[in-house]
């Protein structure tokens, strides 16, 4: 079996749940356990919100380009913005690194969005944008 599915959003807060219900149904075919779905939903939420909140900086006329597919029991995940970028992409990647310190922003997301996934990238540019890749093999119950 293999679906795909593309969209682009505007960068508004609420388009993050949607991007999520848009993963969490290509998903609904293989039956997966409510963990995996809770930690898929934390990683496209955490890409969305940075691509929101960072790359746009709250500009809702930002666009982001979700790509989601899925063959057999492998799920790939694209999410893409051509907001400011990041200047160093290992650093951005630090546990409790923040550029919004004066928002309580715990510098996490990055982390979290490795460690629930089997494949991990961004890719960024200043000025160019952020592109957050990630893969996972999902376990039918």
């Amino acid at each position: 079996m293999k679906n795909e599915v593309q969209v682009t959003f505007p960068a508004l807060i609420e388009n993050a749940s949607l991007a999520r219900l848009m993963v969490m149904g290509v998903l609904t075919p293989l039956d997966v356990d409510t963990q995996q779905l809770t930690e898929i939903k934390t990683v496209v939420s955490e890409a969305m919100t940075n691509a929101i909140i960072h790359g746009y900086e709250g500009n809702p006329h930002g666009l982001i380009e979700l790509k989601i597919e899925l063959e057999d029991d492998r799920l790939a995940v694209m999410i893409k913005d051509n907001g400011v970028g990041i200047d160093d992409v290992e650093q951005a990647k630090q546990p409790l690194f923040t550029t919004k310190e004066e928002e309580e922003r715990s510098g996490l997301g990055f982390m979290i969005m490795e460690s629930f996934t089997d494949e991990f990238h961004v890719d960024s540019a200043p000025g160019v944008g952020t592109t957050v890749t990630f893969e996972r093999k999902m376990v039918s119950k």
